[in-house]
């Protein structure tokens, strides 16, 4: 008889805690008094930085920093430590000098990248955000959250908790088999929303759109220790 193929091993199964608003996430709507002129300003500049399917890289679309004036910066910030109760929020350095790319303009098409569950550094912060610029990206186009699909339909969990770092450290691996992860909540993508929620939480784009730098899905994204 021919030999059994071999297991795949299985993966620890992560802590689950259910997405609830006001606790995890916060919806933020109406961000900010002049979205447009932030958006028209993305539309401008010539100082990005392109990544997959541009440069061999493993982040998609196209990047620029900083994304906000700073103005704008503390206004959002008022939002966050509102909505969280937090009294300071500040960027963290990882020993190695690494950071996370705060206030940066992300510009993803719809051929250009496919929703990737991930975990953002808990060494580097607590709360993330991304700011929606572009009213012309569909609904669909949002952040969703994320548990763990394991072996037999069962579902596992959501979180990245000490003594892990981020979902590589949690898993013990950064190859994962596809079907690993499944749609949990749905936040839709709305003009000048702000979506905050725990960092340690699995999450990922919903999903793409567009195909010129006009009519991509266009964001600015942050992180925060608190």
């Amino acid at each position: 008889m021919p030999p059994h193929p071999p297991k795949t091993p299985s993966l620890p199964v992560l802590p689950y805690r259910k997405p609830t608003p006001g606790r995890d996430y916060w919806v933020l709507d109406n961000a900010l008094p002049d979205i447009e002129a932030v958006r028209e300003r993305c539309l401008t500049k010539d100082n990005w930085v392109e990544g997959y399917p541009h440069k061999p890289e493993s982040w998609p679309g196209l990047r620029t920093m900083p994304g906000l004036e700073p103005a704008e910066l503390a206004h959002v910030e008022r939002l966050v430590m509102k909505a969280t109760g937090a009294r300071r929020l500040w960027q963290a350095t990882a020993p190695g000098g690494g950071t996370h790319n705060h206030h940066c303009i992300q510009v993803v098409g719809k051929d250009e990248c496919e929703p990737r569950p991930h975990t953002d550094s808990r060494s580097l912060c607590r709360y993330a955000a991304v700011l929606y610029l572009n009213p012309q990206v569909p609904k669909d186009c949002g952040t969703s959250f994320y548990r763990q699909n394991l072996p037999g339909g069962r579902l596992g969990g959501n979180m990245v908790t000490a003594p892990h770092n981020n979902l590589v450290d949690a898993l013990g691996t950064r190859f994962v088999p596809p079907d690993s992860f499944t749609e949990d909540v749905r936040v839709a993508h709305r003009h000048n929303r702000l979506l905050l929620y725990t960092a340690n939480m699995l999450h990922s784009a919903t999903g793409y759109w567009g195909s010129t730098l006009e009519d991509k899905r266009i964001t600015a994204v942050f992180f925060w220790m608190a």
